[in-house]
């Protein structure tokens, strides 16, 4: 598995935790990355930055996904899918080294793996609702 996704599915785990229990991000991240002694250090600060840029942006993300997906609200979705979107919608506006094409993916593929049968659609459609009212969230050249 590559490295970022790798670091993605690692940040997945650890905002699943500090969402339904509410222990701190460090507390999490540290447990997390003791027992993936494997990822090398930039999966490692990958990981960090997704889960401190969530966090700090919770908000705001939550904001994006209500006003796309507003039949279902935020602290109703499943942990997983909020998340997942919560971190694409993250790497789309934050981490201009990210295609918008490569977030996308990686969000679905997270779904897949870790959501329910309906959470690729979802989580594709909600990124897709969001890409179409901001094309370029980032600035990027075409």
């Amino acid at each position: 598995m590559k490295v970022r996704r790798r670091a993605r599915a690692l940040a997945l785990q650890a905002l699943y935790e500090i969402d339904s229990t509410g222990h701190s991000s460090d507390r999490v991240l540290n447990h997390l990355l003791e027992d993936d002694k494997k990822l090398p250090a930039e999966g490692v600060t990958f990981a960090i930055e997704l889960v401190n840029g969530v966090l700090a942006y919770s908000q705001q993300l939550d904001t994006i996904i209500q006003k796309h997906a507003p039949e279902w609200p935020v602290e109703q979705l499943a942990i997983v899918d909020r998340n997942i979107l919560r971190m694409a919608l993250y790497e789309l506006q934050h981490i201009d080294d990210v295609p918008i094409k490569v977030a996308v993916n990686e969000a679905v593929e997270l779904a897949k793996t870790f959501g329910s049968d309906t959470s690729p659609r979802f989580v594709n459609g909600v990124l897709g609702a969001f890409l179409l009212e901001h094309p370029n969230p980032k600035g990027e050249k075409k």
